[in-house]
């Protein structure tokens, strides 16, 4: 989840206690065009905006009135534990309202809001408003081993039963101060020195029977180190041994920590999504400082890696200064693994992370069309890179993030930057407009990755790459003219600056025989204006001069367009590299409905329909 909020201001009346919001949480002030003087961002429709940060996991802190905000997140609510804070502020700064995520933040920051602004949180959720703690959300450093119990809980304590607690941690000092809750120890689960147990109690005894919850302070940092390909259950069981040995629980392990070289290694990516913990890389130069403090500093590892040790010198540059090595070096065939702990809580975590490149198409560009998962990757992201015109479209989505803007005919320069970026452990979105996949960015970052010769550094390859599915321009376009695409369909680019023109020209005859419903992308460039010509001339001989043609320009933007022609009409004057042109099939139909025509391809339901009653005669 995105961890800075953003504040809204919707009014003038409210700018004031946005800004004084924004102010103390060193967040973005986002406001309302034409209601709002000053912000860091604008924003034209409140419900889109706030819809849009909410779906990118943006905790959201909104002037307004409540129901503003529950309106514009209420389509999107699914899952309580995935969705981040929403909080509205009166316009008076009053009163603090947190609308969602109580338990994922809500709570602490309408707290934090309410006393900069002297005003007051209207916490509802039971176990804050009782005890004062948040059992199934302990704080930063802190983990809670079995969640799922705590409910049951959470209802006990708040029903009156007695309940003990072994051991406990500062922050859970307001649930001391209950007067159902009682210091002492529960030896059966008390497995070291960094965990809390609160269990329920019977007649001054654990009860056995009930649930209780396992608190871990999270003070280790797991150091790892394998082989190329070493298997993924040869390291786990590595690491499992050595933590049982260690006496340290698996909740108590904060990161998992190795050399950058390693930041592709599937054994050590396993590991880390396993634990459920932040995976750290650490140069060479690094890990050798820390060679003064290693238990079992080695040659052989400094010749090949530039470093004495991988395990026990990233656990200790992960576990900070004041770390001691709780367990040195344990080796198996192909991995190794060491165990430093902290003085405290670790909560800030050096080395850098692995690279991301998300590959993220966002629709022909209107806001509503681009996909949560897209919006979330894009908020993510430590840097935006791509095409000026499409990164202008993400509006106030982009603003503030460092971008890197490339002409059109970048297209290899901009893919291999991205890629370079990511390689230095940045979380980087690469922005393409449709899907990033179809005639787009997307295959493009695979063959440099895939490259022996002329491709992309060793730290590029080792990135993360994921790619977001868009709405592609003839969906949209398919869309907006009713259901061309409802039969077989194809699509085919006219560009032939990378493919060549007989190419393109035999696809268009192999499309136009098998009947095929046709996208034409790239239809015509200040170049090229005979290609389109061509195309129109072979579908001829196939199909009829009526056949519908959509002519889509400009789709889910201010000056969209849509024109409808008969195949024999098309003329390429009326087309431009902004316009997605669909040519039906022999069956497709245009209906003339009250809104206007309606274009669309029968699936072949009549003939089905005809079939079944001929059958019942």
């Amino acid at each position: 989840m995105v961890v800075t909020p953003v504040v809204l201001a919707l009014s003038r009346s409210g700018a004031p206690v946005a800004r004084k919001v924004a102010d103390a949480l060193d967040a973005s002030l986002h406001g309302r065009e034409g209601r709002v003087d000053e912000a860091d961002v604008f924003f034209p429709n409140a419900l889109d905006h706030a819809r849009d940060l909410f779906a990118s996991g943006t905790p959201v802190i909104g002037v307004c009135a409540s129901g503003i905000l529950i309106r514009a997140v209420a389509p999107l609510l699914s899952d309580k534990q995935g969705e981040p804070p929403v909080i509205s502020v009166s316009d008076d700064g009053a009163v603090v309202v947190p609308l969602l995520g109580g338990h994922r933040g809500a709570n602490r920051l309408a707290k934090q809001i309410a006393e900069a602004l002297s005003g007051t949180a209207a916490v509802t959720t039971a176990g804050d408003v009782a005890l004062g703690v948040a059992l199934d959300a302990p704080p930063a450093g802190f983990r809670l081993e079995n969640p799922e119990d705590a409910r049951e809980v959470m209802a006990g304590l708040l029903a009156g039963d007695s309940y003990g607690l072994a051991g406990g941690f500062e922050w859970m000092t307001p649930l001391v101060a209950a007067p159902n809750v009682t210091t002492g120890a529960f030896p059966a689960v008390m497995r070291g020195p960094s965990m809390a147990v609160l269990f329920r109690l019977e007649g001054g005894k654990p009860d056995l029977r009930a649930p209780f919850l396992t608190y871990h302070r999270q003070d280790h940092a797991l150091g790892v180190g394998c082989a190329r390909n070493c298997p993924p259950d040869e390291l786990w069981r590595l690491v499992s041994a050595a933590l049982v040995e260690a006496e340290v629980p698996e909740q108590s392990v904060a990161s998992v920590n190795t050399i950058v070289l390693k930041a592709d290694e599937p054994a050590i990516l396993a590991l880390a999504a396993r634990l459920d913990v932040p995976l750290r890389f650490f140069e060479a130069e690094t890990l050798e400082a820390e060679a003064p403090r290693l238990a079992n500093p080695s040659e052989v590892v400094f010749s090949e890696v530039g470093c004495h040790g991988v395990a026990e010198g990233a656990a200790l540059a992960a576990a900070g200064a004041e770390s001691l090595l709780a367990m040195e070096k344990r080796k198996s065939a192909n991995a190794t693994c060491a165990v430093a702990r902290a003085p405290n809580a670790i909560t800030a975590f050096t080395g850098r992370r692995r690279g991301r490149l998300s590959l993220v198409g966002i629709g022909p560009g209107q806001a509503t069309w681009r996909t949560p998962e897209a919006s979330r990757l894009i908020a993510e992201a430590n840097e935006l890179v791509g095409y000026g015109l499409y990164i202008d479209l993400l509006g106030p989505l982009a603003a503030g993030k460092p971008r890197h803007d490339f002409p059109l005919g970048g297209e290899e320069d901009r893919c291999r930057f991205a890629l370079e970026r990511a390689g230095e452990g940045r979380d980087v979105s690469l922005i393409c407009s449709g899907d990033a996949g179809i005639y787009a960015m997307g295959a493009l970052v695979f063959e440099l990755l895939d490259r022996e010769s002329h491709g992309v550094s060793d730290a590029a390859r080792r990135v993360e790459v994921i790619s977001a599915p868009g709405v592609s321009a003839l969906q949209a376009a398919a869309a907006r003219a009713g259901a061309p695409l409802g039969h077989d369909f194809c699509a085919i680019s006219l560009s032939d600056l990378l493919t060549p023109r007989e190419d393109i020209l035999r696809r268009i005859r192999a499309a136009a025989e098998g009947d095929f419903v046709i996208a034409f992308y790239n239809p015509v460039s200040k170049r090229r204006r005979d290609l389109l010509a061509l195309a129109r001339d072979i579908l001829l001989r196939h199909r009829p001069g009526d056949c519908p043609v959509l002519l889509a320009s400009s789709l889910g933007r201010p000056e969209e367009e849509l024109r409808y022609r008969r195949l024999e009409e098309l003329q390429v004057d009326e087309v431009d590299m902004l316009t997605v042109v669909l040519v039906g099939s022999s069956q497709s139909r245009l209906w003339a409905s009250s809104e206007g025509p309606r274009m669309y391809t029968p699936r072949g339901y009549a003939r089905k329909i005809d079939g079944d009653l001929s059958d019942a005669g």
